[in-house]
């Protein structure tokens, strides 16, 4: 796992905001690349090395100037970014999410939910497997079971008792197991800590430049896996992709309003491609410029590649919503996607991470397009989602006397009429959730 290859995996998870952030730092510290104006780049669009201007592959292109004329218009109305409040996302809600999309049983899950209930705002367990075991009244070993899955959760390192295991977790999804860096970690942390590089070369019988490269890989790691679910401030969402219907199909746009647009300035490409007398320095210099120029180009077009990928499986999947409205949510996991577009279920959700859609029913998280399915009691019918049986419910109510309102039991039964069975707090739950006061709240009085 080189340097570059993990920046190209966090700016996968970046939100929109901090790959801005990102791209500028970029842009300052590199002489070789150059913020340039859209329209500069227009005539490249169709070409793979267009960074931050090319769009959707599934596009039909000779429609696209009509395209790009129906977006401006479609979606020219579109409310102010000082207007477009982003929920804020817990931590413990994005370990949720995964919880629901996981395989463990419904007796795991239980577990799973007091583990996270316990996990502080820096991403780190805060109580032993023993506490748990007795307030859960199972084994010890049962539980950690459990914590090992969650601990494959997204963000890396979650769910880990101390420094030490939070970074082994992270060497292990690298791949890097049993190698130098995981030896550093797990035997020599202390001597990391205070610098004491000579000491681990020498304790482990090896060069001090292996050493440095394997200290790149760590420093590399992120110590507080909660870091970027932190409280901060309220921020605009500013979508980053576009579900738009044209000429009966529905498409994929990037959003690539208030992005830098970059490129390597022609002028040192053509300098790198003489064998002008240069003095060594320079030529050192330069070259390592242009690698890392090249490879945040690369990095950026495959990073909008994916999520372009993602978007369009995402659409596949949940047509229905998107032409019928939110009540047609389709049950979807991880997997079903990371399959269809061949990629693993950590990288999907990754890109789902602080990504947002527009679309003619709103603003959405990609997140929000993945639910567990609820099965229906006829054998026939398709399961359905949490989002659709809240639909239902806020139907039911809507269509009540509101003199003699429905109580949570009788939802309860005017669900099972629609094959759906639910117990009486699971309504509870879900009414509440809607912000749907009890029966004896919404009576009518006179």
């Amino acid at each position: 796992m080189t340097p570059q290859l993990q920046q190209s995996i966090k700016l996968l998870q970046m939100s929109r905001l901090e790959l801005e952030q990102t791209v500028s730092e970029y842009l300052i510290e590199n002489p070789l690349l150059e913020e340039v104006d859209p329209a500069v780049l227009a005539e490249d669009e169709f070409s793979p090395s267009a960074s931050l201007s090319s769009i959707s592959h599934g596009v039909d292109w000779q429609g696209w100037n009509s395209v790009r004329q129906y977006r401006s218009s479609a979606f020219g109305d579109m409310p102010p970014n000082d207007q477009r409040v982003a929920i804020e996302i817990t931590l413990a809600e994005h370990l949720l999410w995964q919880l629901n999309l996981s395989a463990l049983t419904n007796a795991e899950k239980v577990i799973a939910r007091f583990i996270i209930g316990n996990i502080d705002e820096r991403g780190y367990l805060c109580c032993s497997l023993d506490d748990i075991a007795a307030d859960m009244c199972v084994s010890p070993d049962h539980v950690g079971v459990v914590l090992r899955q969650v601990q494959g959760f997204d963000p890396l390192g979650v769910a880990a008792r101390d420094l030490r295991e939070c970074l082994l977790i992270q060497t292990e999804s690298l791949g890097l197991t049993h190698s130098i860096v995981w030896k550093i970690i797990d035997r020599f942390l202390s001597h990391v800590e205070h610098k004491k590089y000579k000491l681990i070369a020498k304790a482990m019988g090896v060069g001090c430049h292996e050493i440095s490269s394997a200290m790149k890989i760590i420093a590399g790691m992120e110590p507080c896996p909660g870091r970027p679910f932190y409280s901060v401030d309220n921020q605009a969402i500013i979508p980053d992709v576009i579900v738009v219907p044209f000429e009966g199909k529905w498409h994929v746009l990037r959003n690539d309003d208030s992005l830098p647009h970059i490129r390597i300035q022609p002028e040192y490409e053509a300098l790198m491609a003489k064998d002008s007398a240069r003095s060594k320095e320079t030529k050192a210099y330069l070259g390592e410029k242009m690698k890392w120029a090249r490879w945040l180009v690369r990095s950026l077009d495959q990073r909008n590649k994916t999520i372009i990928r993602v978007t369009e499986s995402i659409l596949k999947f949940q047509e229905p919503f998107f032409s019928k409205g939110r009540s047609y949510l389709q049950p979807l996991v991880l997997k079903q996607i990371a399959d269809d577009v061949s990629l693993h279920e950590s990288t999907v959700s990754r890109v789902t991470v602080n990504k947002y859609l527009y679309s003619p029913h709103g603003i959405f998280s990609l997140k929000h397009f993945f639910s567990g399915s609820i099965a229906r009691t006829g054998n026939a019918l398709p399961s359905v989602t949490p989002e659709t049986v809240r639909a239902m419910i806020k139907k039911i109510i809507a269509e009540e006397n509101i003199n003699h309102p429905f109580s949570d039991q009788e939802i309860v039964n005017r669900l099972r009429q629609q094959k759906v069975a639910f117990a009486r707090r699971t309504v509870a739950k879900y009414r509440a959730e809607l912000r749907i006061a009890p029966a004896n709240q919404r009576k009518a009085t006179l």
